[in-house]
């Protein structure tokens, strides 16, 4: 049955009411809550049997840079030096770097640990710019 115009009208209107409430989990203190809207966010908009794999882009939009700091990958334990570039905002040549100097992990299998990314972005100072939110105000946002 394909959705008509009021179906996508009320989903739409109930996304724009719920948005705030996820901004809301995914930049607050709440660290669990975070993790967890911003990989439901992931879920529902990439569904499919497949594994997550974004194009390189996707890792410097808000969501991508949301999951990064808060998850690293949800879908793997080591990346490429390509997609850690693209997760960190540098090229794989700064990764490469970054393993050699021991700033980022190297995966026995290849490539680098998604958590050593994680690391890297969650620890780099001045960095850190997100509003500070209590679990309450998140929770109890637009929608909730």
């Amino acid at each position: 049955m394909t959705p008509t115009v009021r179906d996508l009208s009320r989903v739409r209107g109930r996304v724009v009411e719920r948005a705030g409430a996820w901004a809301l989990a995914l930049l607050g203190e709440d660290e669990v809550l975070a993790r967890h809207t911003a990989i439901r966010l992931v879920i529902t908009l990439y569904p499919g049997d497949e594994g997550f794999d974004p194009p390189p882009g996707w890792w410097q939009t808000p969501l991508g840079q949301v999951m990064v700091r808060r998850v690293g990958h949800p879908a793997a334990e080591s990346v490429s030096y390509a997609v850690a570039g693209a997760m960190l905002g540098i090229t794989r040549q700064g990764v490469h770097d970054l393993v050699t100097r021991g700033k980022l992990d190297r995966h026995e299998i290849g490539g680098v640990t998604t958590a050593s990314v994680r690391r890297r972005t969650t620890s780099s100072a001045g960095r850190d710019t997100r509003p500070r939110v209590s679990r309450e105000e998140a929770i109890g946002g637009p929608g909730e």
